[in-house]
């Protein structure tokens, strides 16, 4: 299992968000390319960027920025980028950039048609991520409840030729309460795509806890605040996820 760091982009700075509000971000760096090369060197295998400012404008906002995080970490791991990607255009400067997967959130739910062309388009380049709360989706950086059922979409999704899902429980996300492990594993096992869990990561007890399930079909687990704020050490984490990993 993938423990992925994330380095979500708000005015030029590395910041964490609790809950989604952007009234609420702690910076923990200056410095995000530094931040880049920091978890490339800690041993990450993958980068998780979020364009902060993009999802809130609903187009890119750090597009030179990504593109330094990109040149910074070469060709050696992929990076996943989400916030403000609305169009096809958009996702093909990012792919020509460096980026490997692109994230769609609100549009996917939003604008259907628009995710089942990019996975037409970009097959094996597009991951959705679904935000929910018991069991439902929500849209505009959390601010806004849907009536989708979450299942429903992923399986939706999945049909369009989505690499993987991103799973976030909102009322976990930046708490730093724990993952939502049933909720992840529900989801996971209705699909045949990997799921990737996102929001709550604590300690190196959720990260046991997520490896135990692994074999459900969840393949990695996004972390911010706890590394950040040290409750969990990556590299202990990601050295336990390879050892009580699938073989």
């Amino acid at each position: 299992m993938l423990i992925i760091p994330a380095i979500d982009i708000k005015d030029g700075h590395c910041v964490r968000l609790k809950q989604g509000d952007m009234s609420d971000a702690t910076v923990f760096s200056e410095d995000p390319v530094g931040m880049a090369r920091h978890w490339f060197a800690e041993g990450a295998r993958r980068l998780h960027l979020v364009d902060l400012n993009g999802a809130a404008a609903g187009k890119p906002k750090n597009e030179a920025l990504v593109r330094q995080m990109v040149q910074a970490v070469g060709e050696a791991i992929p990076v996943q980028l989400g916030g403000g990607i609305r169009d096809l255009d958009t996702i093909e400067r990012y792919l020509d950039i460096g980026v490997s997967y692109v994230i769609i959130g609100t549009a996917a739910v939003k604008n259907p048609g628009f995710l089942k062309d990019a996975c037409t388009a970009f097959p094996g380049h597009v991951i959705v991520g679904l935000d929910a709360k018991e069991g439902k989706v929500a849209v505009e950086g959390w601010s806004k409840m849907t009536g989708h059922d979450v299942i429903d979409l992923a399986r939706k999704f999945e049909d369009y030729g989505v690499e993987s899902v991103i799973y976030t429980d909102i009322g976990r996300d930046g708490m730093l309460t724990g993952v939502n492990i049933d909720a992840t594993v529900k989801l996971a096992r209705v699909l045949r795509i990997p799921v990737i869990a996102s929001g709550g990561l604590t300690s190196i007890e959720d990260v046991k806890a997520l490896c135990e399930v692994e074999g459900e079909g969840i393949a990695a687990v996004i972390t911010g605040r706890a590394i950040y704020q040290g409750t969990i050490d990556f590299k202990t984490a990601q050295a336990t996820a390879d050892k009580l990993g699938r073989k």
